[in-house]
């Protein structure tokens, strides 16, 4: 008797032109630079592709951030967020992606991106990525911790 045969495995994703180039990126000046303050915003429909199986990848992400001196303009962040729309990627590294590039477009004085992905398999995922600029100390409720 001949070992039985495992399913074929859906078709992977066709690689695409890389990740997303953060010059998509606008920005406009933080009208309170001497102000810590937090700013979040919420994107309800992300999406990626598994780079495994080629299914879609449906998730919420949460932008919480402290500018310095520079904010990004929300038309542009959604132009960015959905150039990843046929990008076959995992969780952890579109997650750590994103934040690096908006790290290095904003230099803000905090940013927490969290990625939070609808249930695959019965599995919910949550990935939770952060950056503190150096020498900066959070004030007491101005960016809460984990």
């Amino acid at each position: 008797m001949s070992p039985a045969k495992s399913p074929k495995s859906p078709a992977k994703p066709k690689p695409t032109e890389g990740k997303p180039d953060r010059s998509i990126f606008e920005t406009f000046p933080n009208p309170y630079p001497k102000r810590d303050y937090l700013i979040e915003h919420v994107c309800e429909e992300f999406t990626s592709v598994c780079p495994i199986t080629g299914q879609p990848d449906y998730g919420k992400l949460t932008f919480q951030y402290i500018a310095d001196e520079r904010c990004v303009e929300l038309k542009s962040l959604k132009f960015y967020l959905q150039k990843y729309r046929n990008q076959g990627i995992f969780y952890e590294d579109v997650t750590n992606a994103i934040l690096e590039d908006l790290i290095a477009v904003l230099r803000p004085r905090a940013f927490r991106l969290i990625a939070e992905f609808t249930p695959r398999g019965g599995i919910h995922s949550r990935v939770i990525a952060e950056y503190t600029a150096k020498g900066w100390k959070r004030p007491d409720g101005a960016f809460p911790a984990l």
